[in-house]
């Protein structure tokens, strides 16, 4: 997948943890990191318990970045002490 898949995916991924995790937006440049490392730390999450391996721009690369993010999200503001509205 190409850098700019990654970013539109990053993109995509994060804007949509920022709708399902309320709260204040991160912007366009956090929205991308968030969803980049989300789509990381779904990937590992989903190698590690499920042994699937995602590759590829499509909707289950997109719905595991999503869950990436929103636990990205959820323990960031654990650990920053803010609401968690999921």
């Amino acid at each position: 997948m190409s850098v700019i898949a990654w970013i539109v995916l990053g993109l995509i991924a994060g804007w949509l943890a920022g709708l399902l995790v309320r709260g204040a937006g991160y912007g366009i440049v956090g929205d991308i990191i968030l969803g980049i490392l989300g789509a990381l730390v779904g990937g590992w999450i989903t190698s590690a318990l499920l042994g699937i391996d995602v590759s590829g721009f499509n909707l289950e690369s997109l719905l595991i970045a999503v869950f990436g993010a929103i636990v990205i999200i959820v323990i960031g503001r654990l650990v920053t002490g803010r609401t968690v509205a999921v």
